[in-house]
């Protein structure tokens, strides 16, 4: 059993911490917020997003889903269209300072929405998925399909909590927004380009 924890935990975070429209935007609410609590919802439904795209790899239900041509189709167009509406938003987004108002209940509402729809409308993040963890997967049964699968939801779980911690803690040495602004930025450009790279998956 200590195999398969070894292989799901070292290829989760092979998986997980390369730099990605989901991984960005979970640092950059991390650096803007007001308190780390505020952005522990969108950690948390980011995690049970991934949570979910792991258990529906390893058990080979998405595998069977993604057979379909159209499903793959109709999944980059959501994605595609999600992503530019996305990078408009954080182009525009002005960062919180202390002299701002603090985040309503809506706005953290708004937030999770957008998180979970990144991770689930993320073609790139759930085709890795399936093709890697959903593959490998196929080596275990048992136990040790269990602590591989255990092994990959906590490194996914761990890393979000350590990103939005990272963005608190560089936000908190910038009380002007200065940097939040900067990062607002090239969070929109990561998210346009992204885009741009699932329009080239598409087959016309």
């Amino acid at each position: 059993m200590l195999p398969a924890l070894l292989h799901g935990f070292i290829l989760a975070i092979g998986l997980i911490i390369p730099l990605g429209v989901q991984n960005f935007f979970i640092f950059s609410q991390g650096a803007t917020r007001n308190r780390f609590s505020s952005v522990v919802p969108i950690v948390i439904s980011a995690s049970l997003c991934d949570t979910l795209l792991i258990l529906l790899a390893v058990s080979g239900v998405s595998l069977v889903v993604m057979n379909f041509v159209w499903m793959k189709t109709v999944l980059l167009v959501l994605g595609i269209l999600f992503l530019l509406y996305m990078g408009f938003l954080s182009w525009r987004d002005k960062p919180v300072t202390s002299t701002n108002q603090p985040e309503r209940p809506t706005q953290v509402g708004k937030l999770v929405l957008y998180t979970a729809m990144i991770s689930i409308l993320n073609p790139h993040a759930i085709l890795d998925t399936i093709g890697v963890i959903g593959t490998s997967s196929m080596a275990y049964e048992g136990e040790e399909m269990v602590a591989f699968t255990a092994a990959c939801i906590f490194v996914s779980w761990l890393w979000f909590f350590l990103l939005a911690a990272l963005g608190r803690l560089i936000g908190s040495k910038d009380p002007t927004g200065k940097l939040v602004l900067v990062l607002n930025k090239i969070s929109a450009i990561v998210m346009w380009t992204a885009a741009i790279y699932l329009f080239r998956q598409l087959q016309f």
